[in-house]
Order: structure tokens, then C-alpha cells, then sequence
């Protein structure tokens, strides 16, 4: 009973291995189906695929304008608290409180890449960009501030 449980389990590793073996062969003398990318020494020829989720970015057109509304539907649809609205109230010509975005805090190091805030963001404010390399010395540097300075909400969205 013990000796034939050895000798299947032996027989069914070789088998596994003359198939890896096989494969391995096939490539080797197939020079022609290169399947290896030879990174770092193609960036710039890399293309990622249109799935590719990097990082969280939120687009800004000519005018320094944003379309963030500043609802924080990204905040709450984040499994993890990777981004954070930080709002204020300006005043608009009619004397009205409206309320706007001060910072759009994302930190990179929390982020799970989920798209999730992308999804539940109902004026399309932010996007997942095609970026990898993420790798710094300093942690810190993994906290972005994705509105730039000055920016305000396109005229227009609500």
C-alpha cells in the first residue's frame, strides 16, 4: 500500500516535469515567440494594456479646471481610506454658500488599486492613469494632492 503510493507519486512528478521540460524545449527552439518584455531596457517602447489600473489622477484641462464636485462618493466608496475631500464653501456673485473642494488627498501607499472610487464617481472626476513606478525612499512621497493649485470645477458640471 505504502510502496505503490510512492512509486504514483513519483511517476506522476516525473510527468509533471517532462511536461514543464517540454514546454521549456518548445520555447528554446522557437527563438522566433519572443513572450519575454525585457524591462527596464523597453520603457520606451512599453505599452500596458487599456486595463492597466496604476493610480488614482484627476484630469485637468488648459484652464487649470477640474470636474470634482467635492461629493465624496470616491471617499466612501474606498475599502481602505486611500482618498480624502477636504472641502470649503466659497461664495459665489449671488452672495451664496457653495460648496467646493480645498485638496483631493490620495495616498498611493493605501491604495489597492480596486477602481472603485473611479466607478462611484458620478462626474468623472478622477481616472486611473497608466503609471507603475511607484517605488521612492521617502513614504511620504506616496501622498499626492491630485487638484492642482488654483484649480476650480469646470462651469458647467454640478
Amino acid at each position: 500500500m505504502f510502496l505503490t503510493d510512492y512509486i504514483k507519486d513519483v511517476t506522476g512528478a516525473l510527468k509533471s516535469l517532462a511536461t514543464g521540460m517540454k514546454r521549456t524545449l518548445y520555447y528554446f527552439t522557437h527563438h522566433k515567440e519572443i513572450i519575454t518584455e525585457q524591462y527596464p531596457d523597453n520603457r520606451a517602447t512599453l505599452v500596458m494594456a487599456d486595463r492597466f489600473k496604476g493610480e488614482v489622477v484627476m484630469p485637468h484641462d488648459e484652464k487649470n479646471e477640474h470636474r470634482c464636485t467635492g461629493c465624496t462618493a470616491c471617499e466612501l466608496a474606498c475599502p481602505n481610506g486611500t482618498i480624502k475631500v477636504v472641502t470649503k464653501f466659497d461664495i459665489t456673485p449671488e452672495g451664496k454658500k457653495k460648496k467646493a473642494i480645498d485638496k483631493l488627498v490620495y495616498h498611493l501607499e493605501l491604495c489597492t488599486m480596486c477602481n472603485l472610487c473611479v466607478q462611484a464617481c458620478p462626474s468623472d472626476a478622477i481616472k486611473m492613469a497608466q503609471t507603475f513606478e511607484h517605488s521612492v525612499f521617502d513614504r511620504s512621497k506616496l501622498t499626492k494632492i491630485l487638484n492642482n493649485p488654483g484649480s476650480k470645477i469646470m462651469e458647467g458640471v454640478e
